[in-house]
C-alpha cells in the first residue's frame, strides 16, 4: 500500500513490438506510456529490430531489450515478464502476429509473454489491406476477441508504398487513449453490451462571415475519452463531434459537425435508437442573426453591430422528446465559472432542473481549468435528488468511467 498523499505506481506495461514498417510508431507510443508513469518493458520480434533496433528500444524505456528467450535465462523472462504486467501492448500487430497468438504459438519472448501474461493485452493491427481482409486474419482476430483480448480495428490511409486502404497502424494517440481506458476500466467488463450510446464533443462554430466565427474554447478530449470508455464496455458507440482535433476512435462511428444547428441535427438523428445520450459538446449558445456573405471589412475608428440570436437548446430538446424512447438516458454537461453571487453548485443544479435530463456533470471552469487539459475534475449531479458525486481531478478517463457508472445504474433500474 501506497504511503498516505502519495499516489500509487502506475501498472507496468509490456510493448509487444512485431515486424512491420509502422513499428517506427511504436516509438511514438512508448514515449506517451512512458511520460505517463508507467514503467516499461520493450519485447520486440526479432524481424522488428530489422526496423528499429534495440538501442533505440532501450534508450527510451530505460531498459535491456531482448526478442530471445536466451537472453537472461535465470530470470525465466518468457515467464516473469508476462506475470507482473499491468498491460500487454502489441502495436504493431502484424497478421503474423495475430495468428501465432490466435493458435497459441510460442516461438519468440514475445509470444511467449502473450501465453503466460494474465492482465488486459491490447493489440494495434496494422498490415496490408488484402491481409487485414483475407478470411484468415478474420478468423484470428474474431478468436483473439472471444478471449477477451482487445483488438483494434486498423485505420484507413496511405500504406507501404503508393498503395492506400485500410490497414493502417491506428494513430499512436488512439492507442495510447485505448490503453489508458483498459486500465481505468478495472473490474466493469462489459456492463453496456448490446447498448447504442451517442456522445457530443467539441466545440460548434457560427459563422460571422466567410472567415470568422463565434466559438468557444472546447478541445473535445472529454467527449473523446467518453466514447472510448463507452466502447470499451460493450456499447456501440455513436460520436458526434465539433472540431476536434484528435485521432478518430478506432470502432466508434464518427459524425463531423460545424454549427449548433449542425449538432442537433445529427444528434437528434443518432440517437432515434439511443439508449443512452450524453452531451459533452460545448454548443455555442448565441450565433449571428445574418451571416455576410463577405468578409467584413474593417473601416474607421468603429466596429459593426452585431446581432445574436440563441442557437437552439440541444439537451432541453433531448430531455423532452427523448427520441429513443422514455427509457433514454440523457446527460448534461455544465461549465460554469460561478458569477460572483451564486456558486457553480447552485448553478448547475438549476440548470440541471430546467434542461429536464437525468444527469448532469459539473466542470468548474473558472481560472483556465479544464479545457484542452489532459486531466479533469467534476461534480456528477441526479435528477432523483441523490447526493452529488464528486470526481476528484484525474485523467478525463476516470470522469468517463463514472459518468458511464451512473448511466449503467439509471439504465438497470429502467
Amino acid at each position: 500500500m501506497s504511503e498516505p498523499g502519495l499516489r500509487a505506481p502506475a501498472p507496468r506495461v509490456v510493448l509487444g513490438v512485431a515486424g512491420g514498417i509502422a513499428a517506427y510508431k511504436g516509438c511514438e507510443l512508448l514515449r506517451g506510456l512512458t511520460e505517463s508513469g508507467h514503467d516499461v518493458t520493450v519485447v520486440p520480434t526479432a524481424s522488428a529490430l530489422e526496423f528499429v533496433g534495440a538501442p533505440t528500444w532501450a534508450a527510451l524505456s530505460g531498459k535491456p531489450v531482448a526478442a530471445d528467450v536466451w537472453a537472461s535465462v535465470h530470470e525465466v523472462p518468457h515467464v516473469r515478464i508476462g506475470r507482473e504486467a499491468g498491460l500487454l501492448v502489441v502495436a504493431p500487430a502484424t497478421a503474423d502476429i495475430l495468428a501465432k497468438a490466435a493458435h497459441g504459438l510460442a516461438d519468440d519472448l514475445l509470444t511467449n509473454t502473450l501465453l503466460t501474461a494474465r492482465c488486459p493485452v491490447l493489440m494495434a493491427p496494422a498490415m496490408h489491406t488484402e491481409m487485414w481482409e483475407h478470411p484468415a486474419t478474420r478468423a484470428n482476430v474474431a478468436t483473439l476477441r472471444e478471449r477477451g483480448v482487445h483488438v483494434l480495428d486498423p485505420d484507413s490511409g496511405r500504406l507501404t508504398g503508393a498503395d492506400t486502404g485500410r490497414g493502417r497502424l491506428p494513430h499512436p494517440d488512439a492507442i495510447l487513449e485505448a490503453a489508458r481506458d483498459l486500465l481505468l476500466r478495472g473490474e466493469r467488463g462489459t456492463d453496456l453490451a448490446g447498448r447504442h450510446v451517442v456522445v457530443s464533443a467539441g466545440g460548434t462554430r457560427e459563422a460571422l462571415d466567410p472567415v470568422r466565427f463565434l466559438g468557444n474554447r472546447s478541445s473535445g478530449r472529454q467527449g473523446q475519452a467518453l466514447a472510448v470508455a463507452a466502447l470499451g464496455r460493450g456499447a456501440r458507440v455513436t460520436l458526434v463531434r465539433a472540431h476536434v482535433d484528435l485521432p478518430t476512435p478506432a470502432g466508434v462511428t464518427v459524425v463531423e459537425v460545424d454549427s449548433t444547428a449542425d449538432l442537433r441535427d445529427a444528434v437528434l438523428a443518432a440517437a432515434s435508437d439511443a439508449d443512452a445520450v450524453v452531451m459533452a459538446a460545448a454548443p455555442a449558445d448565441f450565433t449571428p442573426a445574418a451571416r455576410s456573405e463577405t468578409k467584413i471589412k474593417k473601416t474607421g475608428d468603429g466596429a459593426p453591430a452585431l446581432e445574436l440570436v440563441q442557437t437552439p437548446d440541444v439537451l432541453r430538446e433531448l430531455s423532452a422528446t427523448r427520441p429513443g424512447g422514455p427509457d433514454q438516458v440523457v446527460v448534461g454537461f455544465a461549465a460554469e465559472t460561478g458569477d460572483g453571487d451564486t456558486d457553480v453548485l447552485t448553478l448547475a443544479t438549476d440548470k440541471l432542473r430546467r434542461k429536464g435530463c437525468d444527469l448532469l456533470v459539473l466542470n468548474d471552469v473558472g481560472d483556465g481549468r479544464v479545457f484542452g487539459r489532459p486531466d479533469t475534475e467534476a461534480v456528477v449531479l441526479d435528477a432523483e435528488g441523490s447526493e452529488p458525486t464528486p470526481v476528484p481531478a484525474g485523467p478525463k478517463g476516470v470522469l468517463a468511467h463514472a459518468v458511464w457508472d451512473a448511466v449503467t445504474r439509471r439504465l438497470a433500474g429502467s
